[in-house]
């Protein structure tokens, strides 16, 4: 298939795994510092691969600026295709426009659409910042990389190990076959139930996004006042509660 000799296979012969474990950690440590200020932020997925005139490129240009008018930050992996036009949509429309940069051999070109910039080694790492800082999931037409994310996001919670945030795929045409056979394959097969395919949305207009972003935003800042009321902490209407 090509592959060529990777940096990664001449470490591991060197016998310098125990090392990485610094490299990895400051990974960690930059993106906590980096990105523990956005507010409420949108992750934004797609395929790398899309032009400036394809329709899903357009498609989430509106997307990402309908987003960053109602106050949302936008994250996207920072390379081109759907990467590009989020970032754009967010940084043409005086918003913050983050991307979390991956070391790739090829695809990975950083766009020139970044207010906020952090570049990453490992993917886990990154993977982490994405889950991490945003209130939704937002999939647009992509490959592998996008269907990592998502199904990732899924996986977590599903499990309770992260809070429930929005997961939509933007395009009907292009998703609904995943989605037929999840249910027609996988929920028939009982390897997963009824209420895990409740946790996808599927929608072709960004005014629905924006609906399913800002009712979960809603609902999230009434969980937390009713904890706080509970807990006896006083609410000052002032007051930013940190990530919404």
């Amino acid at each position: 298939m090509g592959f060529e000799f990777s940096g990664n296979m001449v470490e591991d012969l060197k016998g310098q795994e125990t090392w990485r474990i610094f490299k990895i950690i400051s990974e960690f440590v930059e993106g906590f510092e980096e990105l523990s200020t956005l507010g409420p932020a949108v992750s934004i997925f797609g395929s790398a691969r899309f032009h400036r005139n394809h329709k899903y490129y357009k498609q989430t240009l509106e997307i990402s600026t309908l987003l960053v008018k109602n106050g949302y930050t936008i994250i996207t992996g920072g390379g081109p295709g759907v990467m590009e036009a989020a970032n754009k949509g967010a940084i043409t429309n005086d918003g913050a426009s983050v991307g979390l940069n991956i070391l790739l051999p090829k695809e990975q070109k950083p766009n020139p659409f970044q207010n906020k910039s952090l570049t990453f080694k490992y993917f886990f790492a990154r993977k982490v910042m994405f889950i991490k800082y945003a209130m939704g999931y937002v999939c647009m037409p992509g490959g592998f990389g996008t269907l990592d994310e998502f199904f990732e996001a899924l996986t977590l919670i599903q499990t309770h190990k992260i809070y429930p945030l929005p997961l939509i795929l933007v395009g009907k045409d292009y998703w609904s076959g995943l989605l037929h056979w999840m249910k027609t394959t996988m929920l028939k097969s009982k390897t997963i139930s009824a209420e895990d395919m409740e946790l996808v949305k599927i929608t072709d207009k960004p005014k629905e996004v924006l609906s399913i972003i800002n009712n979960h935003r809603d609902w999230k800042l009434k969980v937390i006042k009713d904890t706080m009321r509970k807990r006896g902490i006083k609410i000052d209407s002032k007051d930013k509660i940190e990530g919404i």
